[in-house]
């Protein structure tokens, strides 16, 4: 397995970090705190963008009928993981989770557990190898059968928006019809400070991840069905009653694939 590198800070970690986790290191808590020291809000993302998550994996269970999950780019788990929310409302459903984060990976038994009636597999594969993704995937998936893709925080990681979007073409393209997207990253034109504070770490020699226009998040979606209200802050997608609406630097949404 490779070496974690605990000298640098890494954005799993961090993301850990302000979600109130403990798997991280004193690199990635004085990044995400320096981070967080000039913009705060970052915080209030961080755990929107798990908010919505929830939100969306119920839609495709209960509303949708989707019982296969393909989570690239997993991250460190947490509350409210992919499968168990999944499960919770749908014991037979089976998750495949891909990461290929050496720290995701030691912790990915927590990843592992799973209902009697379904299952869940981890595969230790990359976000810019599509095809090998596909092909560990129908192990535990029958990718004959709808899947819906998430890819949760991740594309932000690709700097070049058109390879970006030729990596979730090439996912899409092995899924059949019925098939869902769903998409959350960090959008920017929302909030100068945010932007300035995500530019500047961008700089500290960490993993970059990119803020995108709305419109190039929406064009992630391009051929697809979009699940109303469509691509949106994600605070604004079907929110819980009473929960907070204000728009944050984080957009997001569900598509179908026809």
């Amino acid at each position: 397995m490779t070496e974690i590198d605990t000298s640098v800070p890494h954005s799993a970690r961090i993301w850990n970090h302000w979600l109130g986790g403990k798997d991280n290191y004193p690199v990635d808590e004085a990044a995400g705190d320096a981070y967080s020291a000039v913009f705060p809000g970052i915080v209030t993302i961080a755990r929107s963008s798990r908010a919505f998550l929830g939100r969306s994996i119920r839609y495709l269970v209960e509303e949708a009928g989707v019982r296969q999950f393909l989570d690239v780019g997993t991250g460190l788990p947490t509350v409210d993981n992919t499968h168990e929310v999944a499960q919770r409302h749908a014991p037979e459903a089976k998750i495949v989770y891909v990461d290929n984060d050496p720290l995701v990976l030691a912790h990915a038994r927590a990843l592992l557990t799973s209902t009697p009636e379904g299952a869940t597999s981890y595969e230790d594969l990359d976000l810019y190898d599509p095809e090998r993704i596909l092909k560990a995937a129908g192990r535990t998936l029958d990718l004959t059968r709808p899947t819906a893709l998430i890819l949760s925080g991740i594309l932000g990681h690709v700097a070049d928006h058109d390879e970006a979007r030729s990596l979730v073409r090439t996912l899409l393209d092995g899924l059949p019809s019925g098939s869902h997207l769903c998409v959350n990253d960090g959008s920017r034109g929302t909030d100068p400070v945010y932007e300035a504070a995500q530019d500047a770490y961008n700089e500290t020699g960490a993993v970059p991840y990119f803020l995108r226009p709305v419109e190039q998040i929406t064009a992630f979606f391009d051929g697809l069905e979009l699940v109303e209200p469509g691509i949106v802050s994600v605070p604004l997608w079907r929110p819980e009653p009473d929960a907070a609406t204000t728009p944050i630097g984080q957009h997001g949404g569900l598509g179908r694939k026809p």
